[in-house]
């Protein structure tokens, strides 16, 4: 794998009707509080509330030093180690947790950038879309 490899993840809203979801592909080394600012960009949220992101039993996100307990740094912690270390390709992401939006992360591939492809895009989804594929651009590093 290289610096350039990327990571292909399908985003859903869990518990919502109709299905709601985002197709996002990012640098597969991002951190994970970068990965938090992808999906805050992708789902249309504000970034107003605090976050998890989980892989099994493990949650990164911001520590708080006054909760021995809580997650792990997500400034820490890259996407790809994330995935190879826990062993899984599917995460949790926990926005919010007075309204507990919960979202499933499912890397649906890694691999190397298309030719002339921005490292990181995402589009709406189909269930935005009239005709075409819309996609936008996301300014992450």
């Amino acid at each position: 794998m290289t610096a350039d490899t990327i990571a292909r993840l399908k985003i859903t809203l869990d518990d919502v009707k109709p299905i709601v979801l985002r197709r996002v592909e990012v640098p597969a080394t991002l951190r994970l509080d970068r990965l938090h600012l992808a999906i805050q960009a992708a789902m249309g949220w504000t970034n107003t509330h605090l976050y998890e992101i989980l892989a099994r039993d493990t949650g990164w996100g911001i520590p708080d030093p006054d909760w021995g307990d809580g997650p792990l740094d997500a400034r820490k912690a890259r996407l790809i180690d994330v995935l190879e270390d826990v062993g899984t390709k599917t995460l949790k992401y926990l926005y919010d947790f007075g309204d507990g939006w919960e979202h499933t992360v499912k890397v649906e591939r890694i691999a190397a950038p298309e030719p002339g492809a921005h490292s990181s895009t995402f589009d709406r989804g189909r269930r935005l879309l009239s005709a075409g594929r819309h996609r936008r651009h996301v300014g992450l590093r």
